[in-house]
């Protein structure tokens, strides 16, 4: 007789290191996170970006090289006149590199947006294979740990954790990579997560890339 192998529920990996971030490629883990500290260089600007381009909403298609490397953006980015402008723009161009490098991606889809309400304020997991998260500026996003709510009631609220500390919190500065329902073998296991409440007169400054192929 066979013994059945039941199926663990997914981790989540948090560290300081970067290597953390290689963690999101073992079948079991389901979210890895760095709790990297932002340079003041690129928080100044991230927080004056904000105020300069308040309805920001930038999207782009980006292709890998041979070598699996992509082209800096440039002047994709607004803001030029403000200081931290090039450590900013260095510091996407070390994410998009590392997020291709890790998956051996050729296409990822990238968008850096403002946002002054929450863009998806109920629990919910993404229909992505992997989706890197990283706020910039303002709160950052929330997640659930694993059987702190039913996953076939996602989208009510009604059957939504009411303790608040149930809230996994991440931070401005830290990138995350989470898993969603189209990685291969993830299937009922991506992160459950939701946008963060943004205080009145406030804005964050939000990034994410998607693997596309």
């Amino acid at each position: 007789m066979y013994a059945l192998k039941l199926r663990q529920p997914p981790q989540q990996h948090l560290a300081a290191s970067p290597a953390v971030l290689a963690d999101v490629l073992d079948d079991s883990v389901n979210l890895a996170v760095w709790q990297r500290e932002l340079s003041p260089k690129v928080s100044a600007f991230a927080q004056q970006l904000l105020l300069a381009e308040p309805q920001l909403a930038l999207a782009f298609t980006c292709e890998a090289d041979g070598e699996g490397l992509l082209t800096p953006l440039g002047d994709a980015i607004p803001g030029a006149q403000l200081p931290g402008y090039a450590e900013f723009c260095a510091d996407l161009d070390w994410l998009m590199n590392a997020f291709v490098c890790l998956l051996g991606a050729q296409r990822i889809g990238m968008r850096l947006r403002s946002l002054a309400s929450p863009m998806c304020p109920r629990w919910h997991v993404d229909h992505v294979p992997l989706r890197l998260i990283s706020t910039y500026s303002g709160p950052a996003s929330q997640w659930l740990l694993e059987g702190a709510m039913d996953r076939r009631q996602l989208g009510s609220a009604a059957h939504e954790p009411q303790d608040p500390s149930a809230a996994q919190h991440l931070q401005a500065g830290w990138v995350a990579l989470a898993k969603g329902e189209k990685w291969q073998g993830n299937e009922g296991a991506g992160l459950i997560h939701r946008s963060p409440a943004v205080p009145d007169g406030a804005r964050r400054l939000l990034l994410t890339m998607d693997w596309l192929a």
